[in-house]
């Protein structure tokens, strides 16, 4: 599936907390200056190519709804991080945050606990 840009995310994200929009919903929620309604209904029907976003007809309008769930996005897009810049190796992803002291020891120590017993 093809990445989003920034505006791509920012719609997104409106579907995820607000459900099915109709793109003049969407416009009023977004931040001043405010986009054109062409605009934001180009970028909507593009997320629809990409295969995030779905819809309903109403006569001659849409409704567009989330077609991929936020949780989904993130794991991909976590994927994509990994792949591309740690060789595809989460082990040198983790060892990267431990380097940068994004991530505690004890939150290491935590996610070792839960990652054995899982495997139980």
């Amino acid at each position: 599936m093809k990445s989003l840009t920034k505006r791509e995310e920012e719609l997104m994200k409106l579907f995820w907390e607000k459900g099915p929009l109709f793109v003049k919903e969407i416009i009023p929620l977004l931040d001043e200056p405010q986009p054109h309604f062409n605009t934001v209904s180009t970028i909507v029907r593009g997320l629809e190519a990409k295969g995030y976003v779905a819809h309903e007809a109403f006569g001659n309008t849409h409704r567009y709804y989330a077609a991929v769930s936020e949780s989904e996005y993130g794991k991909r897009t976590l994927g994509n991080v990994v792949s591309r810049y740690f060789g595809s190796s989460y082990l040198s992803a983790v060892s990267s945050l431990v380097k940068e002291e994004k991530i505690s020891i004890d939150e290491l120590k935590s996610l070792i606990e839960l990652v054995e017993k899982q495997n139980k």
